[in-house]
């Protein structure tokens, strides 16, 4: 591998470009004409625009990644997260055309990507699963039958879903009987495929995530991840270790999430997410997550592995650098989202020109963004700002740098949640690790 298109924006390609470039690799970046400016662009030694600044128009098009891939000379393509990331099209196309995809392989995407065939996979390899239907729904009477036997309230879930998308609830059977049609809809508009199936909804759970490696032969995890700081669906706040989990639990979630990993041949980093019910100690597997994380840094200043740079590696066909036995988890870190939104108008996203731009900084404290003075925040993308991760050798230490740093940010220009987040860290929930993925919503 020898010059790498990264097939994003924002702070993941800038992420994914320093990676390479410790590694020896040229970068080629893509930019829509909106992005042509932007942070991302300057960090590669080479940029390809290729398209308009919609999305749909630029970023989400096949055909124009692929020709930027020609054009620039590059041998292999990382699509971060988001956007491509997860379409198994996109890896064939790129195999067709003599391109490494850096992930793993479309067999393995379009199996996981797929909420019904992956929950069979993990039944399969042993794993535990919600009860529900085990895969589509055959209908509204089908529907009423599986939601009678593993009880109401039921998640009514869009099979090509993830990410917190796709996602009805119903109480009842009148109600399953109203959202079905519309969740089927939805489902069709949004994936393109109107399959949805059900799940009981576990109450009181924590959002907890595993990371997961292989090379095809060798699998591993690299500990977990809590997510339960959520807002509609949408993680806000990720710490590791999960605060509060039995030994025990954690050593059974983790080898769950290498055995499913094992029975796909999994080629790259992947996660594995659970919904973990506080009250039975009992764990579900939700879905798998076929693409490096919004979160991995975290784990990555606890482990001191680099998880991209270990992606670039076995995509261009090495072994796993690291065995279970090397990997070792240090202190605890917390990430924390910030957005471009006004917390104040229903955290309406805010566009526009950044006039300052100072982020914390100081000892164990990491930033990644993809912005700086003088950056456009489009309307035509994520709001995300910047991720602040900060590691303590506890979770208080951790905690108090957390709240150290964020009161160190000071972005003009646009509105962000920094203050909203702040709130967020000095609630006794926070600090005591009492919460669940429900903690924003009952809070109001």
């Amino acid at each position: 591998m020898k010059k790498l298109l990264v097939a994003n924006r924002g702070e993941i390609a800038v992420r994914i470009m320093r990676a390479a470039r410790e590694l020896g690799i040229e970068t080629v970046a893509v930019c829509s004409e909106a992005d042509v400016d932007a942070l991302h662009t300057r960090t590669a030694d080479h940029f390809e625009i290729i398209g308009p600044a919609a999305a749909n128009k630029s970023y989400l098009v096949i055909d124009n990644v692929i020709d930027a891939a020609i054009r620039s000379g590059a041998d292999a393509v990382h699509p971060g997260y988001g956007f491509l990331s997860e379409r198994a099209e996109f890896a064939e196309r790129l195999a067709a055309n003599n391109l490494i995809f850096v992930g793993p392989s479309p067999a393995a995407i379009t199996q996981m990507g797929d909420k019904a065939q992956a929950i069979k996979a993990a039944i399969a390899a042993g794993v535990p699963t919600i009860p529900g239907s085990n895969g589509p729904v055959l209908g509204i009477e089908d529907a009423v039958i599986v939601a009678a036997r593993t009880g109401y309230p039921v998640a009514v879930k869009a099979s090509a879903g993830g990410g917190g998308r796709g996602i009805r609830i119903a109480g009842d059977e009148t109600e399953l009987r109203s959202v079905l049609p519309v969740a089927q809809a939805e489902a069709l508009s949004a994936f393109g495929s109107g399959e949805v199936y059900l799940e009981r909804m576990i109450q009181g759970a924590k959002h907890i995530e595993v990371q997961v490696f292989g090379d095809g032969e060798n699998f591993v995890h690299l500990g977990e991840r809590d997510c339960s700081v959520q807002r509609r669906r949408q993680k806000l706040i990720e710490e590791t270790p999960a605060h509060g989990l039995p030994g025990r639990v954690r050593e059974e979630l983790c080898a769950a999430a290498v055995a499913l990993t094992a029975a796909v041949r999994y080629q790259g980093a992947g996660t594995v997410e659970f919904l973990y019910e506080q009250a039975t100690g009992e764990f579900f597997f939700i879905e798998m997550n076929t693409r490096i994380q919004v979160e991995h840094p975290i784990t990555e200043v606890v482990t001191g592995i680099d998880l991209v740079a270990e992606q670039l590696r076995v995509a261009a066909g090495e072994p796993l650098s690291f065995s279970q036995s090397e990997i070792s988890s240090r202190g605890h870190a917390i990430e924390i989202r910030l957005n471009a939104e006004n917390p104040d108008l229903n955290f309406l996203p805010s566009p526009g020109t950044v006039t300052s731009f100072t982020m914390p900084a100081g000892p164990f404290v990491r930033i990644d963004s993809g912005f700086t003075v003088g950056s456009v925040v489009s309307p035509y993308y994520d709001s995300l700002l910047a991720k602040i991760i900060v590691w303590g050798r506890t979770r208080d230490e951790a905690l108090g740098r957390a709240r150290r740093a964020i009161a160190e940010i000071d972005v003009q220009g646009v509105n962000t949640t920094a203050d909203f987040l702040n709130d967020i860290l000095q609630t006794s929930e926070f600090k005591s690790g009492d919460y669940d993925t429900t903690f924003l919503e009952t809070r109001g």
